[in-house]
């Protein structure tokens, strides 16, 4: 496209990105600027995604200049949709139990195993994925973080349907998949390390606090007082539902708070991306906008259930956001999993 052609050529795409890497070396007030100005005009944002928003951070902190000149000017560029394999069947929330195994054979790796809920899989070209490499050391040290191609024969992604009747969840097989053994990022046996700093750029995405890629603690509004209005009664502009009205006017402070969280946690940043408060503000984001749909839901009433003979475009595509939000707390690391990185990273609790 032309808009992507052209704000590739000033490295709009990935604003705080190096030059060299096809990026601007915008710090964080030109950076800002840059965002209102393009949504003064009603252009399209810089670009988001994985690529932008995980693996290219990951890559710029850990990567080799190889790996850094080979792989972050195509995704700066737009090329090449990234998934992320992390999960297992047996290897969720205690996630150095994955049982994925990378043997190194000659110049590459043969990998083998499966991974679950990689988003999107279906529809990506790459995937970053979390390796046992080591099989006789400790779960933690044995694992590495490696880069694969998916359009070859050993990889195969399948659909997983949810309540919302989507399929952007998948789990992926590799049966004797191959990746460069020069695409080791942060270096064999150190995958952890690695993930987890990966993990802290994904969260922080989720959060609305990356500056990494596209986010910059932009959220957008959430329309629900506007939306519950459309189903309630008022008088004289007062919802007469004293119940849904105390319960949005809740929701209305803490979706401010949210705001003013996020804009702090961006003002606080001194790396490209946060630590562990990520976990805190992604997990408080998800229960509003799961409270949000809640509370939809309760305006709406049977309508919200599509049992009318035709129901509205706006009654469908609100119950189906009701249905995903649902995965909100379980996408990016579980609701339980973000806790227990709150208490011990964030406020420093005892095991």
């Amino acid at each position: 496209a032309l808009w992507l052609e052209r704000m590739a050529e000033k490295g709009w795409t990935v604003p705080t990105w190096p030059k060299e890497y096809g990026g601007a070396e915008l710090d964080r007030d030109q950076y800002r600027v840059l965002i209102e100005e393009l949504t003064r005009i009603g252009a399209r944002p810089p670009l988001s995604g994985r690529g932008v928003n995980y693996i290219g951070p990951t890559l710029l902190e850990y990567g080799t200049d190889d790996q850094k000149a080979r792989w972050l000017p195509q995704i700066a560029r737009g090329d090449g949709a990234w998934a992320m394999g992390y999960s297992e069947p047996g290897a969720g929330s205690d996630l150095a139990s994955l049982s994925c195994r990378a043997v190194l054979e000659g110049d590459h790796y043969v990998i083998n195993g499966r991974k679950t809920w990689t988003s999107d899989a279906v529809d990506c070209d790459y995937i970053f994925v979390l390796v046992r490499t080591a099989p006789d050391k400790p779960k933690h040290e044995g694992i590495s973080l490696v880069l694969v191609d998916m359009s070859q024969e050993g990889v195969q992604a399948n659909p997983i349907r949810l309540l919302s009747g989507a399929s952007p969840f998948c789990e992926t097989i590799f049966e004797d998949a191959i990746c460069r053994a020069d695409d080791v990022v942060g270096g064999v046996d150190n995958g952890w390390t690695v993930g987890k700093r990966l993990l802290q750029f994904e969260r922080s995405t989720h959060a609305g606090i990356n500056i990494s890629g596209s986010q910059g603690g932009r959220t957008e509004e959430s329309g629900i007082s506007e939306r519950v209005r459309d189903y309630v009664t008022t008088t004289e502009g007062r919802i007469d539902e004293p119940a849904i009205r105390d319960r949005l006017v809740r929701y209305s402070i803490n979706e401010q708070a949210q705001k003013f969280t996020q804009a702090r946690a961006v003002e606080e940043l001194k790396s490209r991306a946060p630590g562990f408060t990520s976990s805190a503000v992604k997990l408080t984001g998800a229960l509003l906008k799961q409270e949000g749909d809640e509370i939809l839901v309760e305006a709406m009433g049977v309508r919200m259930l599509g049992v009318d003979a035709q129901p509205s475009k706006a009654e469908l595509a609100s119950q189906r956001q009701w249905l995903y939000g649902k995965s909100l707390t379980i996408a990016g690391g579980t609701m339980e999993v973000q806790k227990n990185i709150i208490a011990k990273r964030v406020l420093g609790l005892p095991d």
